[in-house]
């Protein structure tokens, strides 16, 4: 398998399974594919997005405002970078977003390195 530095990577995220470190309230960058996009009827238009990276999932809240200002990146990414802060309750650990950005263009990054990492036999 090809080293991972060769795989296009967001820059300062934290990885999933790393999230029980920093402290709550602090703020953290999270990046990782789109799984599971909710809002439930009775959240009063909070959504919420569980996040992927090749270490674990996230849990990501949405408020409103914050949907209404990154609407685009929250409907469309299939791939998506979260900077919030961490709130831990009841053992739960999300994180609150602030900042919302598309990268779903690295995941078209890696398709075009594919036959690359195709023509890796071990």
């Amino acid at each position: 398998m090809p080293a991972a530095a060769s795989w296009p990577r967001p820059p300062a995220c934290l990885p999933h399974a790393q999230l029980d470190v920093p402290p709550n309230g602090v703020r953290v960058a999270v990046a990782g594919l789109v799984l599971v996009r909710q809002r439930p009827g009775t959240a009063k238009g909070v959504i919420f997005i569980t996040l992927e990276d090749e270490t674990g999932i996230s849990n990501i809240i949405v408020w409103r405002k914050m949907y209404e200002r990154f609407r685009r990146a929250v409907i469309a990414g299939r791939a998506l970078k979260v900077t919030g802060r961490i709130q831990r309750e009841s053992g739960v650990t999300h994180v609150i977003a602030e900042k919302i950005e598309d990268i779903s263009w690295m995941l078209d990054d890696l398709v075009r390195t594919e036959p690359a990492r195709a023509a890796y036999q071990p």
